[in-house]
């Protein structure tokens, strides 16, 4: 089985307005509300895949009870805990250019992760996956991911993956995980990169984070593709395929359950980064997430 975990589950309110300005009274040319968090998102991929995985993480209060209500009609399978305050309501503004506007999300502490930690010690077996992603609330640090795989370092043969910014990624890499996800902007973050590097220059900066301690590592890249430094510490890439971007949310979590689908099927780590490719493009070319068919589709012109 698959399980993600999103420790701040959201609504996302999509709006375009068709040139917004500052200052004056806009209105809205489009709008629409679906649920959110990357974690989330990689479980709605991989559904549209056809490969069953369960939700987890935290809802709270009257936004909590519509993602269940959505994830239900959704038919997406979710085990989601209940906790005080409210999830959050994240605003994406597509206009000249996308703005966002995130939520700060529910009140989660330590008694919170403890209840996780025990459901998931109850649920994970031999060769499962497991993907931990997106941001925390402000009531958790950036010790919460490498916290939560302390707990459960005893649980051996789960494949972990980690899909989060700075800090809370690069604490987590002692505890081995399978595979992390940086973008290129997070990569430069994490090694306070001044330039954007080249794919060359990527590829060494994925290998520096194998030597902390992760087994594979992928880069996206955008509309420059994807960078590759697998367990045996092979460099791969793959170009993206070009396109009109109209939607930049959830490629990367788009990515993380295409390379999860196509490695169950295959074991192939080129044919899995090949697919996560085209499934993040695939996803940043249409509105929503992309359709089984359309990443079909984009791959078979990469």
């Amino acid at each position: 089985m698959i399980y993600t975990v999103t420790f701040n589950p959201s609504l996302d309110y999509y709006v375009k307005v068709n040139n917004l300005k500052s200052g004056v009274v806009n209105r809205a040319a489009f709008e629409r509300l679906e649920i959110g968090g990357k974690g989330v998102n990689v479980s709605l991929a991989l559904k549209e895949l056809g490969k069953p995985s369960i939700a987890l993480g935290f809802v709270a209060g009257f936004t909590g009870k519509a993602i269940r209500d959505k994830a239900s009609e959704l038919n997406l399978n979710h085990d989601f805990l209940e906790v005080k305050g409210q999830s959050r309501i994240n605003v994406k503004v597509k206009s000249t250019v996308e703005t966002d506007i995130n939520g700060i999300g529910a009140q989660i502490d330590e008694k919170h992760v403890k209840k996780l930690v025990l459901k998931l010690k109850k649920l994970l077996k031999d060769g499962d996956w497991l993907v931990i992603s997106g941001s925390v609330p402000s009531s958790l640090n950036e010790n919460a991911y490498s916290d939560l795989l302390k707990k459960l370092k005893k649980i051996k043969n789960v494949n972990v993956v980690v899909d989060a910014c700075g800090k809370l990624l690069t604490n987590t890499l002692k505890y081995k995980p399978f595979l992390i996800k940086p973008n290129l902007h997070e990569l430069c973050e994490i090694f306070n990169l001044n330039a954007t590097p080249d794919v060359k220059g990527v590829s060494e900066c994925a290998r520096k984070l194998q030597d902390m301690g992760a087994k594979n590592v992928i880069v996206s890249m955008g509309s420059a593709g994807a960078v590759m430094v697998t367990e045996n510490r092979q460099t791969l890439y793959v170009r993206a395929l070009q396109g009109q971007v109209v939607n930049s949310v959830g490629a990367g979590d788009s990515m993380v359950a295409g390379f999860i689908h196509e490695y169950i099927e295959t074991n192939n780590y080129f044919s899995a980064l090949n697919f996560a490719t085209a499934a993040g493009s695939a996803c940043a070319f249409t509105h929503g997430l992309a359709t089984k068919e359309q990443i079909e589709y984009v791959e078979s012109l990469m």
